[in-house]
């Protein structure tokens, strides 16, 4: 399916080393930030207290965390948990307290203004909880990695499983330092985000490569160079599409699904917008300046002595 057919090829590659200049500045920077800053880790990293409130009106959840906040609890999570009338609060480890008193403190204050308000449930998550969440989210993370270089190196070849990988943790390194410099809040609903950002961006950097193997395929006078700017160009409806959609729905969360899923929706924009810049500038240039060429992508059939399907068996000279 095409909105629109562009005709004349878009010469991406010949500004391919100033966008791959710019994009290694980012990263760069995004690395600088991830040592001198820090990921502002949320309470499921870190420790804390977990309450879940039960109250007989739906809870107003911004003024939930504007009376946490006077509490000094700036950085705590408030969230409906089941139904508008439950939430679910995570607090994060203050010292001189422990979790009992953290629990009468917010309460006292959420009954202040709602009498009726009750405490279901209240536990201390510990720091050796957060450490193995941490552990096990970059585990996570490791495995996609290599999975994805496998994937590429099977369907295409090994310059494009190294351009592709590079690719993609150039997305996922520039997504966590914009939450290293402005220090917004990591949760495991980020760590999700990133995850689904190296799919989403190793799809779009497959389609781009499929493009380019079918370019190569049709057109044996053009040089690597036309012949990548055609697979771009071919790809470009589709990206809009797809990305222009998949955007519009995470917008939607951004703008309206509450401060739940606010971070989430912000990791999944910028590595939405990354992704298709990668796949085009980063994945494609890199790929092209490795050397790729048509024998790479197109497996050709070497006849055996003897082989029953050579039309030139049994020919005698």
């Amino acid at each position: 399916m095409e909105f629109f057919r562009i005709h004349r090829d878009i010469p991406f590659m010949k500004h391919a080393l100033w966008f791959n200049t710019a994009s290694f500045v980012m990263f760069v920077l995004a690395v600088f930030f991830l040592f001198s800053r820090g990921l502002n880790l949320s309470v499921e990293f870190t420790g804390g207290t977990v309450m879940e409130v039960a109250f007989s009106q739906p809870a107003d959840v911004q003024k939930i965390r504007a009376d946490l906040a006077g509490l000094g609890y700036k950085d705590a999570q408030v969230q409906n948990f089941g139904t508008s009338r439950d939430v679910l609060i995570r607090l994060p480890v203050h010292r001189g307290e422990t979790s009992a008193q953290q629990s009468a403190q917010v309460m006292q204050a959420l009954q202040a203004g709602a009498p009726d308000a009750q405490m279901r449930r209240t536990e201390f998550v510990g720091p050796q909880v957060g450490d193995e969440l941490a552990s096990n989210g970059l585990k996570a993370l490791a495995f996609v990695v290599v999975g994805i270089m496998i994937y590429l190196s099977l369907r295409f070849e090994w310059k494009y499983a190294v351009s592709g990988i590079i690719a993609n943790l150039h997305d996922v390194i520039i997504i966590l330092g914009f939450f290293a410099f402005f220090q917004w809040e990591f949760s495991l609903s980020v760590l999700a985000a990133v995850l689904a950002v190296l799919g989403y961006s190793v799809n779009e950097s497959v389609i781009i490569f499929d493009r380019i193997r079918e370019a190569f395929r049709r057109f044996r006078k053009m040089d690597r160079v036309q012949i990548i700017n055609h697979g771009i160009t071919a790809n470009i409806s589709r990206t809009i599409i797809t990305h222009g959609s998949t955007q519009v729905m995470v917008l939607s969360m951004l703008l309206f699904g509450g401060e739940a899923l606010h971070y989430f929706a912000v990791a999944l924009t910028i590595g939405i917008l990354f992704g298709i810049y990668s796949s085009v500038f980063v994945a494609a240039a890199i790929a092209m300046w490795l050397g790729v060429k048509r024998e790479d992508l197109i497996k050709q059939h070497v006849r055996k002595e003897g082989d029953p399907n050579d039309p030139n068996a049994g020919a005698v000279v």
